[in-house]
């Protein structure tokens, strides 16, 4: 998705960790690759194998940005004491017990936090979109459109909402004019 796509280059052009990304579909495994991550991993399958394989220290830093519900409880198997695991979904089943044990801190991220309830830091977030696309107007970062399927008609709707549907989709798709 588009958040996970922004963060990839954002690990990895801007930090020194080393970004682990989940894809199931080979494309979008070569998606996140091409993004930057240092590895993928399927998360359609047990998850501990997977990330045993790659040798990798204990995971400090966790973002879960889909089916959080689905995946918090491996995870928190995974992770390194006193990580940190943060989220931008809703998953509708999140036990926080599940972290205790090694104080895991726990973040919750939302992009409306700041203008829905006017923080003083609200400027911020016009800070952090201007850094973002000076970055891709630097070539640093690019942008997350996949396809462009023309002029808004019906036509045109019908077809990006059905490749939205199936699932398959990746990146983001246009539509444009009238």
């Amino acid at each position: 998705g588009g958040v996970g796509s922004i963060l990839i280059q954002l690990a990895r052009r801007l930090t020194g960790l080393t970004v682990l990304a989940t894809a199931t579909r080979p494309e979008s495994q070569k998606w996140c690759l091409d993004l930057g991550a240092h590895a993928v991993i399927d998360h359609g399958k047990p998850m501990k194998e997977q990330i045993e394989k790659l040798k990798l220290p204990p995971v400090a830093l966790v973002a879960s940005l889909t089916f959080t519900d689905q995946h918090y409880k491996a995870i928190a198997e995974l992770m390194a004491p006193q990580g940190r695991f943060g989220l931008i979904d809703d998953p509708p089943e999140f036990t926080m017990s599940t972290f205790k044990g090694k104080a895991i801190s726990v973040h919750w991220e939302s992009m409306f936090t700041r203008s829905s309830f006017q923080t003083a830091d609200m400027i911020a977030q016009h800070h952090l979109l201007n850094d973002v696309a000076d970055l891709i107007d630097k070539g640093v970062l690019r942008t997350t459109l996949d396809q462009t399927f023309g002029t808004i008609n019906a036509a045109n709707l019908k077809r990006a909402h059905a490749l939205l549907e199936s699932g398959k989709s990746r990146g983001k798709i246009v539509l444009e004019g009238w």
